[in-house]
């Protein structure tokens, strides 16, 4: 379940980040970018990379971040232990103990 969840988070977020990346770079060319007032030292194609990277991780983070949220609460609350080793308010399942 947890591949299926990451797969939701990364494949959206790979598809907006080559979106996002055609169209920032249809209007900037990289070697007009300046950093701290100073120009890039980098190829043009370093900088594609390197933005690349930058929108996929903020897209993954809107999607993770819209993952968590949309999980249920019984998800969220749910005791990772064994019915027999969960500690005092720990829910209990039935036919236990």
């Amino acid at each position: 379940m947890k591949n299926q969840k990451m797969m939701w988070i990364a494949w959206p977020a790979f598809l907006v980040a080559g979106v996002l990346e055609v169209l920032v770079f249809a209007m900037v060319d990289p070697h007009d970018l300046h950093w701290f007032g100073q120009p890039l030292e980098l190829s043009r194609q370093a900088v594609y990379t390197l933005s690349f990277f930058v929108f996929w991780a903020v897209a993954m983070l809107s999607s993770g971040l819209t993952t968590l949220l949309a999980m249920s609460p019984f998800e969220v609350n749910q005791c990772p232990l064994p019915a027999t080793e969960r500690p005092d308010g720990c829910p209990k399942q039935e036919g236990c103990c």
